[in-house]
């Protein structure tokens, strides 16, 4: 029997104009162009448009765990977590198998563009071993995760609204909110680092796009807020970045029993060790060990950065304060309750 499909529920566009004009100047690695989605304009590249309707009929299990964040919300280091979490301390698996193969990214191939790509392979000499590299980017989650034997652990950074609709009434959703200023230095750096966006413009021009809503997964205030929406549902556990820093020990006691594990003091105590930022860092296979060229940029910053609360050199104090002031007037539009912090 065929599983039913729906339609997926909102009207997608092109971003045209100078504002898109603006963007593909922005934001090298781009080749097409970005789209606006629904009501609200969540900002994607166009490559999103192809898929969109797949992404949103995929069909979730029982036993899936799904990290959902606004990019450079922790994501990568939660991923760390629940796996070993769920897998039961399983270290030394956790060391053999680089983390994008046990924990993948639902929508990865929407970010590596079939231009981009094309790119990559020529400036590779077509080397075989990339172009099989580049086939396993290019395939969609849809495609390559009903194949992930169970229990599945599933990365995206579409929000709520945008996922599967049965996604959260059929198994267990993280989403780790973190304060927009630690977000926008961080993913500044992140576009600046990797090719696929190349980032062409200093931290002032960065967070006015930010500001204005054009970076791709924005607008932020309505992604963490359809989060924090959902944070009763029974499947959702919504976490603060901040809160785990804080207290990482309480929160493992709190996220274990969230997905029916338990954990002793012992346990805990090894694991806050093996995801102190400087200890992750250092020994947690991300990818794979590959030479291609094209990726990144060696001239930016690292792809695990500070990991801290705060202190980001990036806020002149022209952007503070006019930071401060966006922050404090959508704040206000919310009843979100953020942990303390300093921009």
């Amino acid at each position: 029997m065929n599983k039913e499909v729906e339609m997926f529920p909102y009207e997608i566009k092109p971003i045209g104009g100078n504002v898109g004009k603006e963007l593909l100047e922005c934001f090298h690695g781009e080749k097409v162009g970005f789209v606006e989605v629904g009501p609200k304009k969540w900002v994607l590249p166009f490559e999103y448009s192809l898929h969109a309707e797949n992404y949103y009929n995929f069909e979730p299990r029982k036993d899936d765990v799904w990290v959902m964040t606004y990019p450079r919300s922790g994501t990568t280091w939660m991923q760390e977590l629940l796996w070993l979490v769920n897998n039961d301390l399983d270290y030394e698996t956790a060391a053999k198998i680089p983390l994008i193969e046990r924990f993948p990214f639902f929508e990865f191939n929407m970010i590596f563009g079939e231009k981009f790509m094309n790119g990559v392979a020529e400036l590779n000499g077509h080397d075989p071993e990339v172009l099989e590299e580049i086939k396993i980017l290019r395939t969609p989650g849809y495609i390559s995760a009903p194949n992930m034997k169970s229990p599945r652990h599933i990365k995206t950074h579409l929000p709520p609204s945008l996922v599967p609709p049965k996604l959260i009434d059929t198994c267990k959703v993280v989403y780790v909110a973190r304060n927009p200023f630690d977000v926008a230095a961080s993913f500044y750096h992140h576009n600046k680092l990797f090719l696929a966006h190349d980032f062409q413009g200093d931290f002032e021009k960065y967070w006015d796009l930010f500001e204005k809503d054009l970076l791709i997964y924005s607008p932020y205030w309505e992604h963490i807020k359809e989060g924090w929406e959902k944070r009763n549902h029974p499947n959702f556990l919504f976490l603060f970045y901040e809160d785990l820093l804080r207290d990482l020990p309480g929160n493992l006691k709190k996220i274990s029993s969230f997905l029916n594990k338990s954990m002793n003091d012992e346990q805990i105590k090894r694991l806050t060790e093996h995801l102190q930022i400087d200890n992750f860092r250092k020994n947690v296979k991300i990818t794979k060990d590959k030479k291609t060229k094209g990726y990144t940029n060696p001239n930016a910053q690292g792809f695990i950065r500070r990991g801290k609360i705060g202190g980001n050199e990036e806020y002149e104090e022209k952007i503070k304060a006019r930071a401060k002031k966006w922050f404090e007037e959508n704040l206000a539009k919310t009843d979100i309750k953020f942990p303390e912090f300093q921009i």
